[in-house]
């Protein structure tokens, strides 16, 4: 019998929110560490495995983390926030247990935001957009102020080509989370499918400015500026975009360079042509 027995409720409310205030502090290995220990006396528990799972992914290690979501399932848990948890991350390697689970959490859950978010955007990605949005607009409504929903509901417009929509529910979104950079730099994207290229440059340049290290939205604010002619912004996204970029992306910059020393037709041609529309498939398709 585990030293825990007859009160374990109180045990399992313990490790849980010991383990969720490390996570919220960034303390993975102390929260992995004790979530290992507590399933030595509960092996199969759903929530210990799950959480696990998000604590090992934290720490880079996917294979461990994939493993314990997929034991996390097996258990056939019934909370519909922790099938979303474990649903979606499962989605992002492609797993098939993920649809299952997502959607499983949203028919147990309809009135869980989460749920309800989790399975409209895995929909969203595969191109199921009219049941997609049926979810997303339901956790839009259920959690008014999430500004997660809202980006998703922006993306799945974006997917269907709907531009306008698209533009106004991120910028909703942004409203709530002002640092969003990869919600600004897909406004950003979609203002150039809308054909307001100040609008655009104005997302891109506040976007990249945010996200140092993200080599493609430095070049997209670096064209996207040189194509409405603000000289000066395109070179400080250039130069931005050499301080991100690594040792294979010489070619890339000196396609960046040259189409913005050549002028606005040439960086513009570079951006809609061949960069935005790449970055934009990428960009809405990626895992929530």
């Amino acid at each position: 019998m585990s030293a825990h027995a007859g009160n374990g409720d109180a045990w399992h409310r313990d490790v849980l929110a010991r383990a969720l205030a490390m996570g919220d502090e960034g303390r993975w290995e102390e929260m992995a560490a004790l979530l290992r220990e507590s399933l030595a006396e509960e092996p199969d528990d759903p929530y210990l495995l799950g959480w696990l799972g998000v604590a090992e992914q934290e720490l880079g290690d996917d294979e461990r983390a994939r493993e314990r979501f997929r034991r996390c399932l097996a258990q056939d848990p019934m909370d519909p926030q922790l099938l979303a948890l474990a649903g979606s991350a499962l989605a992002a390697w492609d797993e098939p247990e993920a649809e299952v689970a997502l959607r499983a959490a949203a028919l147990s859950g309809p009135d869980v935001a989460v749920a309800r978010l989790q399975y409209g955007a895995y929909l969203a990605r595969r191109g199921l957009l009219d049941e997609a949005m049926e979810h997303l607009e339901a956790a839009a409504a259920l959690d008014p102020e999430d500004p997660v929903a809202r980006a998703e509901v922006g993306g799945a417009h974006a997917l269907a080509g709907r531009w306008d929509a698209a533009a106004d529910a991120m910028e909703d979104a942004l409203e709530e989370a002002p640092q969003d950079e990869w919600t600004r730099v897909l406004l950003g994207l979609v203002h150039l499918e809308r054909g307001d290229g100040e609008a655009a440059a104005d997302a891109l340049d506040e976007g990249s400015r945010g996200a140092s290290e993200d080599l493609e939205a430095q070049s997209l604010a670096a064209l996207a500026a040189a194509a409405v002619g603000r000289e000066q912004q395109a070179q400080e996204a250039l130069y931005r975009a050499e301080a991100a970029a690594g040792s294979g992306d010489a070619a890339l910059l000196a396609e960046l360079e040259e189409a913005i020393g050549a002028g606005p037709e040439r960086a513009g041609q570079l951006l809609r042509r061949e960069l935005a529309p790449v970055a934009l498939r990428d960009r809405l398709t990626a895992p929530l």
